[in-house]
């Protein structure tokens, strides 16, 4: 919980505005009853109308001071609560956002999707219900406790029986719900992290037709939701009862006694009533402690796992003292770099490479080899295990991240495009580029010929993930994003698995023009992809087991080899 003290301090003063005035109103509700006491033991009673005028007005000025209270309370509390979830959920957004990979790796991203959710609207909900019933509850249950003691002291024997049997089923319902809303809320992670794998892969889905299994899935996972809710609310629907009846026969018990007192000439009716009052106003005060503990035990399951967001400490560090980015000459080298993902077994181990300014380095390698682990650590999406990576001469692991990339771009092995215009996908690569350089780039990546066709040409909206372009089209444009940045080291990660050999021939001659002083590292499955690359590297279970290019590693690497006969050689002679 320690992540709340500084909106504590943001929000403090507005907060404690509303509890005043929520403290107003409870004062007024507490006074209702005692008026009331007086105009019948006094006013009624001796037949004085003028009594029961006089304190009737005090009654409407009462409930008038209340009514003010309560609506300042209100629009405070809405206001203050509305902003501390919205500070929560951006705050919480920048955390991720500024985690390494292997911090948020941590985490399900179903599971960080609720938190960012769900578990801040628990919060902000419990807020605002602090300034606006769950301190008044107690407030008003206290006062009346105090009032109905005062008011009639014998009468309040039957309070010391009450009130304790109430505690125990609060603290009761307390220690049994607190558990099962934490489970409500894991369950609530698998069922977004379900509906996210269906809504991603729909197309699969469509292509196999497995609907009724994918069904039979999230009915599973739905009733498990079902299942765990309903054992929450379960708790609430035991306790609360309990608690009505404890206080119900309370009131039963003041009746019966309250009316053998005043047949007895020991007691006043008007007392009795206001007994009475005060009763159902302890009734409803507990009743709602009981809700109130009902949504902190929500609240407090989803701060926690609010909390271990925050709590989490990225070991990535940077010198504080950064004058400047890298040098821009491009050069990438690693020197006895291995690496494992965290409870995983090695998957760099010893690599020794270096990547010159004007140089064009082909990766390849079986699935699983490393190469994509390998370039990651160029922009410090990862760090070493061992070894160091030098960009530019400095070891990245002293330079902070987004200077580190400033000079970098990258073209994923998974295209990703945002909903919105080419343009605006184009300008992720450089935010004030102009058009004439989208154009030069969407040249060089051969996209520019499909957004022409476009009947809105580089203002035409793309769908979520890019849906209505085909996969070449989107890897292009992927690539043109790329281009734009103008980049001292250029990754290409597989990015033309998706491309015809004819156009992924254009694109890589319109690279060697482009790649003139810049280091481009270029991953692919295919060999053809980097059978003109100025060195190649073969990586095969995360280690280096040839360099060079394919002539000499056609004779001296065994297992470039066997790359070259799985993919069929007569055909990549047939391509030279």
């Amino acid at each position: 919980m320690s992540f709340l003290k500084p909106y504590f301090r943001q929000f403090g003063k507005p907060f404690f505005a509303a509890l005043l005035f929520l403290m107003l109103e409870a004062f007024c509700d507490l006074l209702q009853p005692l008026l009331m006491s007086r105009i019948i033991d006094e006013g009624v009673a001796n037949k004085q109308m003028d009594y029961v005028l006089q304190f009737g007005g005090y009654m409407l000025l009462v409930t008038a001071a209340g009514a003010v209270g309560a609506s300042m309370r209100n629009i405070i509390s809405s206001h203050v609560s509305q902003n501390f979830g919205t500070k929560l959920r951006s705050d919480l957004f920048r955390k991720i956002q500024s985690l390494s990979f292997n911090s948020i790796d941590k985490f399900d991203r179903a599971s960080l999707v609720t938190r960012l959710t769900n578990d801040v609207t628990q919060i902000q909900n419990f807020t605002n219900g602090l300034m606006r019933i769950f301190v008044k509850a107690p407030l008003v249950c206290l006062g009346s406790l105090i009032m109905a003691v005062r008011l009639n002291p014998p009468l309040s024997v039957v309070l010391i029986a009450v009130v304790p049997i109430v505690a125990v089923l609060i603290v009761s319902n307390m220690r049994i719900g607190f558990p099962r809303f934490a489970r409500v809320q894991t369950a609530l992670d698998r069922v977004n992290g379900l509906s996210r794998e269906y809504l991603s892969g729909v197309r699969v889905v469509k292509a196999f037709n497995r609907f009724d299994y994918e069904v039979d899935k999230f009915d599973e996972v739905n009733r498990g939701y079902q299942t765990a809710s309903t054992r929450a609310m379960r708790t609430m629907a035991l306790f609360s009862p309990g608690i009505m009846l404890s206080v119900n026969l309370g009131i039963v018990a003041v009746i019966w006694i309250g009316g053998i007192r005043v047949d007895q000439g020991q007691m006043q009716v008007g007392h009795i009533i206001a007994f009475i009052n005060y009763m159902t106003q302890i009734l409803f005060s507990l009743m709602m402690i009981s809700n109130v503990f009902n949504m902190f035990i929500r609240a407090k399951a989803s701060s926690e796992r609010i909390g271990e967001v925050f709590a989490e400490q990225d070991a990535m560090a940077w010198k504080e003292e950064q004058p400047r980015a890298p040098e821009a000459t491009g050069s990438v080298e690693f020197k006895d770099v291995s690496f494992a993902y965290v409870g995983k077994e090695a998957v760099l181990r010893n690599i020794t490479l270096s990547c010159l300014p004007g140089e064009t380095v082909g990766i390849i390698g079986s699935t699983g080899s490393g190469k994509s682990t390998l370039v990651s650590l160029i922009p410090r999406f990862y760090d070493a295990d061992s070894g160091t990576v030098e960009v530019g001469g400095e070891d990245v692991s002293a330079i902070e991240p987004a200077r580190l990339r400033e000079k970098i771009a990258i073209v994923p092995q998974k295209t990703v495009l945002f909903t919105g215009t080419i343009r605006e996908n184009l300008l992720w690569g450089k935010e004030d580029a102009t058009q004439e350089e989208l154009e030069r780039a969407a040249r060089m990546a051969q996209a520019e010929e499909f957004i022409l066709k476009c009947p809105e040409g580089y203002e035409t909206k793309l769908g979520q993930g890019g849906v209505n372009l085909s996969g070449g089209q989107k890897q292009r444009l992927s690539i043109a994003r790329a281009l734009v940045r103008q980049p001292s080291i250029l990754i290409l990660d597989d990015c033309t698995s998706a491309v015809d050999a004819a156009t992924e021939a254009k694109i890589k001659e319109a690279l060697k023009r482009y790649a003139e002083g810049l280091t481009c590292l270029l991953i692919a499955q295919r060999i053809t992809s980097v059978m003109d690359a100025d060195r190649i590297v073969v990586l095969d279970n995360g280690e280096i087991v040839g360099t060079g290019k394919h002539d000499e590693l056609m004779r001296s690497c065994r297992a470039y080899q066997e790359i070259y006969r799985s993919q069929a050689g007569q055909e990549v002679d047939a391509s030279v």
